[in-house]
């Protein structure tokens, strides 16, 4: 894994960077779906070790993952990919620098040969990949956030909460798959977590006292499933917790439309509250939330292949339109989006486009066209803290990774572990809202 003790910040390095096993092994994530954890091991002694996240809402231009498609775990099973990792990408690694993660993850393309990970599977590469960095910076002394941001460690990224749930996510009514609290004017991730913890606790009371007790039911990233169909509904939920807590006027608010999954090709239409909405009726229906709420991040607004609306909708709201089925992480996708003015902040998850290099490369061309960067888990996560490591280290300025479970609040743990061991030299990052 890539967390370190928290009483010191570094160990001697390792003087053999050179991969001399690469090993896998079939675990469950949150969900009880099988996925892939990685270990990279050097012939000096360095190791690291990465799981795979996998997604339940996905765009379709993302990396493919490998899965076994036979009777275990309804054909979900990653023994295949296990298997691939040991007999061929460990023998095709042997001898390569951890610390030269471009060579490994040429070596990975070249390996698999084709556009989308199909052969491997995006799952595979992701993990050896992750694992690769994480071998790195052991063999380095140094933890993960620090051997990617180098010297330019220092800010750390705003938390989106994901409160009330539906789409993919959740059996709930709501179209739109995350309605996010956001916090505003605060100090500290120690301060953050604290707002978010009171307010959730305070919303559960709130929609228990509204509707009954099984309003707390939770969806898959902890955000609570209440029986509501309108997304205005959630959001006077959610600011009325807010306020009852004490933090009123402290959280902005935030959407994951994940606009594809309720999309009607054939019709070419969106089904929100119960209607189909046409493109424009949805764009205005987007300018009412802005216009009633402190709705300042909208993902996915609309389906993932229509660059041509996203832009509109870029250049009509201030609120900032976030790509995720719309740009995969995919260098290529995002570079077309920011030909056409599509959005203005990449959701970066790695799983998308397969190997860590390739999200660097994403991440820093969001970052070189005034993109801001939004590092997300995915709804199947484990434990394992990359990805909190990752958000500091690339110095983005939003990290979205759900609310209540373990493989979540491991991740705002991580981040108040970093922020202790940064000391006086750690503080939120400006998002665009500020």
């Amino acid at each position: 894994m890539t967390r370190e003790p928290t009483n010191h910040e570094s160990h001697a390095p390792r003087t053999n960077t050179a991969i001399e096993s690469v090993s896998a092994l079939e675990i469950v994530d949150c969900r009880l779906d099988p996925t892939l954890r990685v270990t990279v091991r050097t012939a000096g002694g360095a190791c690291g070790t990465a799981d795979v996240p996998c997604g339940r809402s996905t765009g379709s231009h993302e990396a493919v993952e490998r899965r076994d498609g036979d009777d275990r775990f309804h054909g979900r099973g990653v023994e295949g990919a296990v298997e691939t990792v040991e007999t061929e990408i460990d023998p095709a690694l042997a001898g390569l620098d951890v610390t030269d993660q471009r060579a490994v993850d040429r070596a990975l393309d070249e390996l698999d040969g084709t556009n989308d990970r199909s052969r491997l599977g995006g799952n595979t590469t992701t993990g050896v990949s992750l694992a690769t960095a994480v071998a790195a910076a052991d063999a380095v002394g140094l933890p993960l956030y620090r051997y990617l941001g180098r010297a330019d460690v220092g800010s750390l990224p705003v938390p989106l909460f994901d409160v009330i749930e539906g789409g993919e996510l959740a059996e709930s009514g709501l179209a739109f798959q995350e309605h996010q609290l956001i916090p505003v004017g605060a100090d500290s991730i120690s301060e953050v977590v604290r707002m978010c913890a009171e307010t959730y606790s305070v919303l559960g009371d709130l929609l228990e006292e509204r509707y009954d007790a099984r309003s707390r039911n939770v969806g898959v990233e902890g955000g609570y499933t209440p029986p509501i169909t309108d997304p205005r509904d959630a959001f006077d939920l959610a600011l009325a917790a807010a306020e009852e807590a004490g933090y009123g006027g402290s959280f902005a608010l935030g959407i994951d439309a994940a606009a594809s999954h309720f999309y009607d090709p054939e019709s070419g239409t969106y089904a929100v509250l119960e209607e189909p909405f046409d493109r424009g009726e949805l764009l205005e229906f987007y300018a009412d939330l802005e216009d009633a709420y402190p709705l300042v991040s909208i993902e996915d607004p609309l389906e993932e292949n229509d660059l041509e609306g996203t832009a509109e909708l870029t250049r009509s709201l201030e609120a900032q339109i976030v790509g995720d089925d719309l740009f995969v992480t995919d260098p290529d996708r995002l570079r077309d989006g920011i030909e056409r003015g599509a959005g203005d902040a990449l959701l970066l998850k790695v799983n998308q486009v397969g190997t860590l290099t390739e999200a660097l490369e994403a991440a820093d061309l969001a970052r070189r066209n005034g993109y801001d960067l939004q590092v997300s888990e995915r709804s199947g996560q484990t434990p394992d803290t990359w990805l909190a490591e990752l958000a500091v280290g690339l110095s983005a300025t939003q990290i979205k990774t759900g609310v209540t479970r373990g493989e979540r609040t491991e991740q705002y743990n991580r981040l108040l572990e970093i922020e202790r061991a940064l000391g006086d030299g750690a503080a939120l990052a400006d998002p665009p809202w500020e």
